[in-house]
C-alpha cells in the first residue's frame, strides 16, 4: 500500500522559499499576515454561508446589530462607523440596502441638522436576534479552539491591534491628517 503524501501548506511552502530567498527576518511576519489573510476568508464564507438565508452580509448584520444594542435602537451615522471602524461612506451604502429592505431607518437627527441618525426597525430586530442565534450555534460557539487558545488568540490579536492602531494614529498626526480611527 502507497503512503499518502500529506498536503501541503501553501503558507509553510511561501515562508520557506521567504527564506530560500533571504527574506529571513520577514518570513515568519509574511506567514502570520498570510496566515491571517486565510483564516479572515474562511471565517467570512462559513459567516455568509449563515446570513444568506437572512439577506444579509456580515456588514450589515454588524449595523443591526450595533444598532439592536444601543440604549435607543438608533445612532448617528458617523457613530455606526466609528463603533464598526469603517469610514462614514463605507456605511452609507449598507443602510440604504438595509433601509430598502425594511430594516432600518434614517432620520434627520432632532438636534443636528447636519448629522442623520440610523434607527432599527421591530423587523430589523427580529433579523438582527435570529441571525445572532445562527451564528452563535454555527460559527461562533464552534471555532475548533479550546478556551486557552481562544483567550491566547485574543491577547495576541488584541495586542497586535493596539500596536498597529497606535501606528496608524502616529503616522495620520505626522502626515497633518485628523485621526481616522475612533476609539
Amino acid at each position: 500500500m502507497a503512503a499518502t503524501r500529506p498536503a501541503l501548506d501553501p503558507i509553510a511552502e511561501a515562508r520557506r522559499q521567504w527564506i530560500d530567498h533571504g527574506w529571513i527576518d520577514a518570513a515568519d511576519g509574511m506567514a502570520v499576515v498570510t496566515s491571517i489573510m486565510r483564516v479572515q476568508q474562511l471565517m467570512l464564507a462559513g459567516i455568509d454561508e449563515v446570513l444568506k438565508p437572512f439577506d444579509v452580509t456580515f456588514a450589515r448584520y454588524e449595523i443591526l446589530t450595533l444598532l439592536s444594542f444601543s440604549s435607543t435602537g438608533a445612532m448617528p451615522i458617523g457613530k455606526v462607523g466609528a463603533r464598526l471602524q469603517v469610514h462614514p461612506t463605507s456605511v452609507t451604502p449598507a443602510v440604504e440596502r438595509l433601509e430598502r429592505q425594511g430594516l432600518v431607518r434614517r432620520s434627520a437627527h432632532p438636534t443636528d441638522g447636519r448629522t442623520t441618525l440610523v434607527e432599527i426597525t421591530e423587523a430589523g430586530r427580529e433579523l438582527s436576534r435570529r441571525a445572532t442565534c445562527e451564528l452563535n450555534g454555527q460559527v461562533f460557539e464552534r471555532l475548533g479552539l479550546s478556551d486557552a487558545d481562544t483567550g491566547a488568540l485574543l491577547d495576541l490579536l488584541g495586542r497586535y491591534r493596539s500596536v498597529a492602531e497606535s501606528s496608524q494614529r502616529d503616522a495620520a498626526q505626522i502626515a497633518g491628517r485628523p485621526d481616522t480611527l475612533d476609539p
